[in-house]
């Protein structure tokens, strides 16, 4: 037994190389290991049940790095991705209609011909299987939930959370002691806002010469069409109506494989109005006329939502610590303007691995990888995102309509100049300090759903197919539970209750009527990982960790 905590210890297993996260980057970093050097020994953990199970995103993908990591990809009969963009639109939206935007004047970037459309967690998947055929352990259900140090401070790996804790903190008849994994680096791949990120980037001080990251918050769900209306390849963006001035955002309409449609929409996190409910603008979307008649005679299969990082060039911290590093989005290196992350995380993860595998063949272990942190702003990740680097700056600035329009020329300006009259503009404070007092707002009332195209949130999160074990530590932890009633609620109207996209956290009245004696009550099993809490709350007194491994969603090809 150890003394400090009166449970047995830890079994412990040792390899070269430790990563967190089961997404593209986790796996493209452990495809790249091996292939590499097939006697490097890399394991994967992955919070989510199976791999791909908690991967949410459009997703349009672009396939230079899917080209480099596998370059027979196209010829796989079992790789997913087989629906090449057909056509790109983009609309402005007003309440009662849209404006079709011509293609020619869009930055070259933005031009999605040559992109595949398809579901990210098959994809997901498909790389799982290629890794574990090329020898790497993967490990599903697992979350990692502490990091491990060495005598010198440096990461020597991660331990696993112990499983069958009861909601009182104690062991249960089915306790199971959680796992050390060792390795001589440890690669972060969790995504945006991940735990383990975020302590090491706190510990070493990784963003203290970056400006705050930024963030959304990104809806999606997935619909199978009537056959007239599907339209192969047809990738649709909107930007404009629902979201009113102090907030930005936009949508997107992928149609592909068996008349299937990724729909979704996405909030900038540094709104204004607390009284602002991204799961409602979603939902209220839907029902535009240019939209909705898209979802006619079709059929809803899953929902989900996920914090995504938009801070892009300037907001990447520094990504080595002693022993490991930030690959991926869980490193800031999801491309704003074009709404895709996933190629910059493959290269990210082979970027990596290039570096790991060099310094394991020089008999290094648990330093900094200096190399990946220098070379990233001169690869082509630092091509893509330095080209929309003031994009969000701009949307910020000016707001929607004028921050689009500047946007665009500062795109072209990088495209044709390689520079911009703006520079580089810095991001204002963090997302968590924007809001006003709901005071100073007029509320925003939205529609009840009807259940057609646009829904409520309980039956959202059950077609998400979200589950916790319940007799479970709460793991949306508040550092002070006296603050949403006695800060928050006051001031913003407790926030909280509106941004949590899966109706997590609710305040009770003990007289709904009167409104008297009201409590926060925190439905931690709802929980779908979107992490948007952990960013946005106004005290920044809530704090996400993993759940027992295998909880949250089980999104099923999204």
């Amino acid at each position: 037994m150890t003394e400090a905590t009166g449970l047995p210890p830890r079994e412990s297993m040792d390899y070269d190389v430790v990563v967190v996260g089961a997404g593209p980057a986790g796996l493209a970093a452990a495809i790249r290991l091996k292939t590499l050097s097939s006697e490097i020994s890399v394991v994967v953990v992955e919070k989510g049940s199976a791999v791909g199970a908690h991967i949410l995103s459009g997703a349009v993908v672009d396939p230079i790095g899917l080209d480099r990591l596998a370059p027979d990809w196209r010829d796989d009969a079992d790789c997913p991705l087989k629906t090449l963009v057909s056509e790109d639109r983009f609309y402005f939206l007003t309440s009662s209609g849209g404006v079709r935007l011509p293609n020619w004047p869009m930055p070259r970037l933005m031009n999605n011909h040559g992109n595949f459309v398809g579901s990210l967690g098959a994809l997901t998947r498909w790389l799982g299987s290629r890794a574990e055929g090329l020898g790497v352990e993967i490990y599903p259900g697992f979350a990692a939930t502490e990091l491990l140090f060495g005598d010198r401070g440096e990461v020597v790996g991660v331990a696993t959370g112990d499983m069958g804790v009861g909601r009182d903190g104690r062991p249960k008849a089915s306790f199971t002691r959680g796992m050390e994994l060792k390795g001589k680096y440890v690669l972060l791949a969790e995504g945006a806002r991940g735990s383990l990120s975020k302590l090491a980037i706190a510990r070493f001080g990784l963003d203290s010469a970056s400006g705050p990251q930024k963030y959304g918050i990104g809806l999606k769900e997935l619909w199978q069409l009537a056959p007239d209306r599907f339209r192969p390849g047809l990738v649709q963006h909107t930007f404009g109506w629902p979201l009113a001035k102090g907030s930005t955002g936009g949508s997107f309409l992928y149609h592909y494989g068996d008349r299937l449609v990724s729909v979704g929409f996405v909030v900038h996190l540094n709104y204004q109005n607390p009284t602002l409910s991204p799961f409602d603008e979603f939902q209220r979307f839907k029902t535009h006329p240019l939209v909705r008649d898209t979802f006619a005679g079709g059929k809803r299969l899953g929902y989900g939502a996920r914090a995504i990082a938009s801070g892009g060039w300037q907001s990447v911290p520094k990504l080595v610590f002693p022993g490991g590093a930030l690959i991926g989005c869980a490193a800031g290196f999801l491309n704003f303007a074009r709404i895709k992350g996933s190629h910059n995380a493959i290269l990210s993860g082979m970027l990596a691995a290039d570096r790991v595998h060099e310094a394991l063949s020089a008999g290094r272990s648990n330093d900094e990888l200096a190399a990946y942190d220098q070379e990233w702003r001169g690869s082509d990740i630092g091509a893509d995102l330095y080209k929309v680097r003031n994009v969000k700056s701009l949307w910020s600035r000016f707001g929607l309509v004028a921050g689009v329009g500047l946007g665009g020329f500062d795109m072209w300006t990088n495209q044709l100049f390689k520079t911009s009259l703006f520079g580089t503009l810095k991001h204002g404070k963090p997302d968590s300090s924007t809001l006003k007092p709901i005071s100073e707002v007029a509320p925003i009332v939205y529609p009840k759903p009807d259940g057609v195209v646009s829904f409520d949130k309980s039956s959202s999160v059950f077609v998400s197919n979200t589950n916790h074990e319940e007799d479970q530590p709460v793991h949306l932890r508040l550092t002070d539970p006296t603050v949403p009633i006695r800060e928050n609620l006051p001031r913003y109207g407790e926030p909280a209750r509106l941004y949590c996209p899966a109706g997590v956290y609710e305040v009770v009245y003990a007289d709904e009527a009167r409104r008297t004696e009201p409590r926060f009550v925190i439905n931690a099993q709802n929980c779908v990982h979107c992490k948007t809490c952990d960013i946005k709350d106004p005290a920044q007194n809530i704090t996400w960790v993993p759940p027992e491994g295998g909880g949250g969603p089980n999104y099923s090809d999204m």
